[in-house]
């Protein structure tokens, strides 16, 4: 499965960590357009050996994969070695991990970008680079007045409520996840700045999409779909109604080509990149709309809040959509429809059979939460 880098082939891309989800939907299109693209990866996550599998079965003539951590300087360097343009991806990727075990966390996030930014930088041409940061950066926010509206959360101030949170609101690391990232963000800014590096920073919102093997801890919407389709019952932790923007893989894959094709403009830069306003949904207002969709209930239970969830966090693309005239163009609903026909599709035990006639009808009310 190992392939030596390069193995004398040039490479357009390298994309650490595109064994994941992000990944694998992004090397797919570069591949599908001709590209040679290589991944190093060290498939230490769920599914990312079946990913791997996957993109091998379609593009094997352009793929090149280096089965190693970033967490080696040596294994990143020469998967460096004659690539023009880099998507650090690789990272450790959940809040609760963080505070289980800090160490690990600092080490693939922080270290590891550090790894990937002095190979770039000792490359004898540096290629450019894309950094996937977090919202997690701008801390709890804590200070946004919020009051609930139905089923989700809503702002207080006008301006937040239109548009979301923009790249202007003060950094506040919360939980060693959002430490350890912000930390390697401002490295990848601090090295355009300076060694003249072409980088720029992504702080994500929450992705979704076809080949993401989620769970509660991280891509907690596929998780939440695959429990729903696996007749599980889901556990929401807080009240449900915090809201979140989300954004369809195929939209996030076209941001990664425009900041490609403008990294000399974007390069020293950070921008938010989600679904925006108009893609804003509650956990409460998701689960509502799988049971729409599946035409059966799906069974809740509530836990306490946990460390470092935002209540309400919505991105404001506006900066990114004005640097390069990107936009989400997925909505929530055809997002949902697709994920769960891939999810049904790829794990024949998933059941996207609707309710028998003889069960209960949905209850409108069933989801309010008391208090």
């Amino acid at each position: 499965m190992t392939a030596a880098a390069g193995n004398g082939r040039a490479c357009s891309v390298l994309i650490t960590g595109g064994a994941g989800f992000v990944g694998v939907n992004l090397a797919a299109h570069w591949l599908a357009g001709g590209e040679r693209v290589r991944i190093l990866d060290s498939l230490i996550r769920p599914g990312s050996e079946r990913n791997l599998e996957w993109l091998q079965q379609h593009y094997s003539d352009r793929l090149d994969f280096v089965h190693a951590d970033v967490r080696s300087p040596h294994a990143v360097a020469t998967a460096m070695q004659g690539v023009e343009h880099v998507v650090h991806l690789a990272a450790q990727v959940a809040v609760t991990s963080s505070l289980v075990n800090p160490v690990f966390d600092f080490d693939v996030n922080a270290s590891g970008t550090l790894n990937v930014l002095e190979a770039a930088r000792r490359s004898v041409r540096a290629p450019s680079l894309i950094f996937t940061s977090t919202n997690k950066v701008y801390g709890g926010l804590e200070d946004l007045r919020l009051r609930a509206e139905g089923q989700r959360y809503m702002p207080l101030t006008e301006r937040v409520r239109a548009r979301g949170i923009d790249e202007s609101r003060g950094l506040d690391f919360h939980s060693p996840y959002g430490c350890s990232k912000g930390a390697a963000e401002q490295y990848v800014l601090d090295y355009s700045r300076s060694f003249g590096l072409r980088t720029t920073v992504f702080r994500m919102s929450c992705i979704y999409g076809p080949h993401q093997n989620g769970n509660e801890d991280q891509g907690w919407v596929a998780h939440m779909i695959r429990k729903a389709l696996a007749r599980e019952p889901i556990t929401i932790y807080g009240d449900g109604r915090q809201v979140r923007d989300v954004l369809f893989v195929d939209d996030l894959v076209d941001a990664f080509a425009k900041a490609r094709h403008d990294i000399d403009k974007l390069s020293g830069r950070a921008f938010n990149i989600g679904g925006g306003a108009g893609n804003t949904v509650s956990l409460l207002e998701l689960i509502r709309q799988l049971e729409q969709l599946l035409e059966r209930r799906v069974a809740l239970s509530f836990d306490g809040w946990r460390i470092g969830d935002q209540r309400y966090y919505v991105s404001d693309t506006g900066r990114f959509q004005a640097a390069t005239g990107w936009q989400p163009r997925t909505e929530i609903a055809s997002g949902i429809e697709a994920l769960c026909d891939w999810l049904a599709s790829s794990e024949p035990q998933l059941s996207y059979g609707h309710m028998a006639a003889s069960a209960a009808p949905m209850d409108a009310g069933r989801l309010g939460v008391s208090g």
